[in-house]
């Protein structure tokens, strides 16, 4: 039995994970989404009763023993993990005992422009961010933030930090219907992406009950969305098959990862049979190359 040790869960992007709940009396978020999965709550700027640095990794040595297999040791928590007044020493301890596992942070990047909370998310191998809007009205909308946070200063923060991360940087995406699903605020994130450059931008949404009552797009939707973000590398979250795969030539296959890498799971869900083969051909002649990033493998020019 453990109290704040979940899982292992299985994650498409990084594989067999076994969760850290810092906040697993309550949820403690400085955001109040509206698609969080979780009860709506009053947005607060400190988790009240957080457990122990020595309680969580004694949880955690005993979850290795009996996991040996996991690929990543996951920080999270009922609501924001930056919230937790320890994390830096939890994430020192952790890194002694994870042996050949990856550390991974799954933030809102609320705190992200705070240089402490910077020195800490350093540490950690891999480092995924949201940022579903660029525009204070949709970041507003959407995350339902703290008054005292703003999405100039994420944006700013996760520029900074990324200056000083050399592990991996991956952000977030979550598209809800009717807010964020505009070409506008996809251009808009372009933008930030552009000055961030992250190594991945995971572009998904809602696939579990939401909070309120919003709703999620299409796997169509998002493929449109995702050419308003340029040239980065984009994990769509494919929620259904194609009506129809694409049989496309050589020339447009180069042309495509010209304008966006595609991932192991783009090619499969939009490539033809006739046109992965092609894939192959230029990958064996070395015009495309493969990529991996924090468990995604891409497909770009060489």
């Amino acid at each position: 039995m453990y109290n704040y040790i979940f899982g292992p869960v299985a994650s498409r992007r990084f594989g067999l994970s076994l969760g850290i709940d810092l906040s697993p009396a309550q949820k403690s978020c400085n955001f109040d989404c509206l698609y969080c999965e979780l009860e709506p709550a009053k947005t607060v700027d400190r988790i009240e009763t957080p457990p122990s640095v020595a309680a969580i990794v004694a949880e955690v040595k005993r979850s290795l023993e009996e996991y040996p297999d996991i690929d990543v040791i996951t920080i999270t928590a009922n609501g924001e993990p930056t919230l937790y007044p320890d994390l830096d020493r939890l994430v020192d301890a952790l890194n002694e005992i994870k042996g050949d596992k990856k550390l991974l942070i799954l933030s809102n990047a609320s705190r992200i422009a705070d240089p402490e909370v910077q020195k800490v998310l350093r540490k950690i191998d891999i480092v995924k961010l949201s940022l579903d809007c660029a525009t204070p009205a949709c970041f507003k909308k959407i995350d339902r933030p703290l008054k005292s946070i703003d999405v100039e200063t994420i944006i700013s923060g996760l520029e900074a930090f990324r200056k000083i991360c050399d592990k991996a940087l991956i952000l977030e995406i979550l598209v809800v219907a009717g807010i964020n699903d505009k070409p506008e605020e996809m251009e808009a994130l372009k933008k930030a992406l552009d000055r961030i450059r992250p190594d991945r931008v995971d572009l998904g949404t809602i696939d579990r009950p939401p909070a309120y009552d919003v709703k999620g797009v299409s796997t169509q939707k998002l493929e449109e969305l995702s050419r308003y973000l340029g040239h980065h590398p984009i994990s769509i979250m494919h929620k259904e098959k194609p009506q129809k795969r694409v049989d496309f030539t050589r020339e447009e296959i180069l042309a495509t990862l010209a304008r966006r890498p595609q991932s192991e799971a783009d090619v499969a869900y939009l490539f033809s049979e006739k046109a992965r083969k092609k894939l192959e051909v230029l990958l064996h002649e070395g015009r495309v190359k493969k990529k991996n990033i924090a468990g995604v493998t891409f497909y770009i020019p060489a």
